[in-house]
């Protein structure tokens, strides 16, 4: 006599709560929260004050700001940092796309130069700080190479214009290896064929590096181009550890950051006036993202 036929199995779904999916958001929308939501607008508000370290302070209005306009300090502050922009996001741009095309042949060995120009990106920036120091110092390893030859010591480190120059290099330096990552991903996705059809027609390695390569890694051109730009403008660490707590001679190689740093710290600290210069360092660097991205946007139509 045949088994009686087990009835199949019922598949019971489960209704959803509307708030589930902001459970799992949650740690997250947690963490943005307290560590950037949070002290962007407490920074916001206390540009308005004039609270000082120690003390609540009381609502001000404009006053920070418009004291921003009479300050020596924040123009030579805004000049260094619009210099620092303006020489380093050109070599970041391109050096690192070179560097790309460069390392990306398989030849024997290729390996190790990936790595080692990789390096820097990895290694600290306060070593990186001191190692540049050691070696542009007026008794470092450059000069004394410069007066073995008669050339005579250079002021690397002392003159205005050349350590501004120098934390610049070092900048670029490090971050050649980041950038080139950036780049060998955007090349891996450029066609052969463009490349064997333009030498076929007779185009050089010149010819086609800019008529195929460059339009086809145009759109991270302009990524590379924003991050640098936002990353050199608020630069700190390598004109910090090269020129100083006081912004190298007479302080003028003092960024903007550098200054926030210096009138916002210490028991007498400046908070509601650090707060408007940091309030004018994100609008500026907001407004280099824009031009960028509106740059691109007329190169395109």
């Amino acid at each position: 006599m045949a088994s009686p036929t087990a009835p199949a199995p019922t598949t019971r779904v489960r209704r959803q709560l509307p708030t589930s999916p902001w459970l799992f958001a949650a740690p997250g929308l947690l963490i943005v929260g307290v560590f950037i939501l949070y002290p962007f607008l407490s920074t916001l508000v206390n540009s308005f004050t004039d609270r000082r370290t120690l003390l609540p302070g009381r609502y001000v209005g404009l006053a920070n700001f418009r004291e921003l306009l009479h300050d020596d300090m924040f123009w030579i502050g805004l000049r260094n940092s619009t210099l620092y922009v303006l020489g380093v996001v050109p070599a970041l741009v391109v050096l690192p796309l070179l560097l790309a095309l460069l390392v990306r042949k398989n030849i024997p060995g290729i390996t190790f130069f990936r790595s080692a120009f990789y390096t820097p990106v990895v290694a600290s920036i306060v070593v990186v700080g001191l190692i540049w120091v050691w070696l542009l110092d007026e008794r470092g390893l450059v000069n004394a190479v410069l007066e073995a030859v008669g050339v005579g010591r250079v002021g690397f480190l002392s003159d205005q214009w050349l350590l501004l120059i120098s934390a610049m290099a070092v900048t670029v330096w490090k971050g050649l290896g980041y950038y080139m990552i950036i780049y060998l991903a955007a090349l891996a996705n450029v066609p052969r064929e463009l490349h064997e059809a333009a030498a076929v027609d007779g185009a050089g390695a010149v010819r086609r590096f800019l008529s195929v390569t460059v339009p086809a890694v145009r759109s991270t051109m302009v990524l590379v181009g924003a991050l640098s730009s936002v990353a050199a403008f608020k630069v700190f660490s390598e004109v910090y550890l090269m020129a100083g707590p006081s912004g190298g001679p007479a302080g003028e190689d003092t960024t903007l950051v550098m200054l926030v740093q210096r009138t916002g710290t210490g028991l007498t600290g400046r908070v509601g006036y650090a707060s408007a210069l940091s309030v004018v360092v994100f609008v500026v660097t907001v407004a280099l993202m824009l031009l960028v991205l509106r740059a691109d946007r007329k190169d395109e139509s």
